[in-house]
């Protein structure tokens, strides 16, 4: 049986395909009850109950959801290019899907353990805009196709500094191999050896930034309602619908999934006496998803100059500083290499 799974082609083939169904039937089971988490905080900070009918304490509300935009017309509007038009969610999803391969969850938990992860998932979120852009352009209408040119400018805008964050940590760890940049921050002081510590301005720009590049608020720019209806959404209904907010909502996760890997030190545990695991893992992304629901649920909306500003004023300028700063402080190895890792074992 084990030569059938590692020497033959079909054998090969069904081991991938269950390895990835491994990966992405639990994570589209934990986006429904993310969704839930996101609207009961939510509802939490406006004094609300929030979803509690559908299933125990409302738990299965996600799920109803679901069910309903499955058994929804699709509405095409007159004039749309049909191809196109559900050509773009379908772009959508599949582009947040396939992000997952080299993210790990545990050590040797990873569907591909390349040397360029950090390159592979830079290049699928670039490609998640042309879903954005041909959605709006598709519509036949003015306004999806404004907020899908805001969201492309906005995603675009927000990838530059993200890219300049995680080079500061390449440049500490000296991989841009997921594994081995959780690994650099293994050591014998815990979560104070974590890259929040020795990134830690960096921690905020990128936190706002990912806030950004996902379309999360404040900076549902794209989907203001009073300006542009629903943004370059406006026009899907149902399933097209459907595969957009899920592919959106799977961009969130994996942001919060990039930040426990770069600065929280993904499965290692806070504290030495304990071991290591994938529980750790789960726990900081479930910790950032919170800290994205609370600023959505208590932030106002900015402006979409405001945005664009500090994009490439603020965070542009401060993520290129700190780039030359932590090359000085890696080259000379300042406080015993704190910040080149490389020369640590890592």
């Amino acid at each position: 049986m084990v030569e059938f799974f590692t020497q033959t082609n079909l054998g090969i083939v069904l081991l991938i395909l269950g390895q990835c169904l491994l990966v992405l039937i639990p994570l589209l089971l934990a986006l429904a009850f993310l969704m839930y988490a996101d609207r009961k905080v939510w509802a939490a900070v406006q004094m609300r109950k929030g979803p509690n009918v559908v299933g125990a304490f409302g738990l299965l509300q996600s799920f109803a959801d679901f069910l309903k935009y499955i058994v929804k017309e699709i509405v095409v509007p007159a004039g749309a290019d049909k191809f196109v038009f559900f050509l773009a969610p379908m772009i959508a999803f599949v582009l947040a899907v396939i992000s997952w391969a080299v993210i790990p969850f545990n050590e040797g938990w990873v569907l591909a353990d390349i040397n360029v992860a950090i390159l592979y998932i830079f290049a699928i979120g670039s490609l998640e805009v042309y879903g954005v852009i041909m959605g709006g352009w598709a519509s036949n209408s003015k306004y999806p196709f404004l907020g899908s040119l805001r969201s492309a400018a906005q995603m675009i805008s927000y990838e530059v500094s993200i890219g300049l964050i995680i080079i500061g940590v390449i440049i500490s760890t000296g991989s841009m191999n997921l594994s081995d940049i959780v690994a650099a921050q293994d050591g014998n002081a815990g979560l104070f050896n974590w890259y929040w510590v020795a990134h830690f301005p960096m921690l905020f720009l990128f936190l706002i930034s990912a806030l950004a590049e996902t379309n999360r608020p404040p900076f549902d720019l794209p989907e203001a309602e009073s300006e542009l209806v629903a943004g370059y959404q406006v026009e899907y209904s149902s399933t097209p619908f459907l595969l957009f907010m899920i592919g959106e909502l799977m961009a969130v996760v994996l942001m919060c999934a990039l930040i426990s890997l770069l600065f929280f030190g993904g499965w290692l545990s806070p504290v030495p006496f304990l071991p290591d695991g994938v529980f750790w893992m789960i726990l900081k992304m479930a910790g950032c998803f919170f800290i994205f629901s609370m600023v959505k649920a208590i932030t106002p909306r900015y402006r979409y100059d405001q945005l664009m500003r500090i994009g490439w004023k603020v965070f542009l300028p401060m993520s290129l500083a700190w780039v030359v700063i932590v090359s000085f402080l890696a080259k000379f190895e300042v406080m015993g290499g704190f910040w080149a890792r490389w020369t640590m074992g890592g």
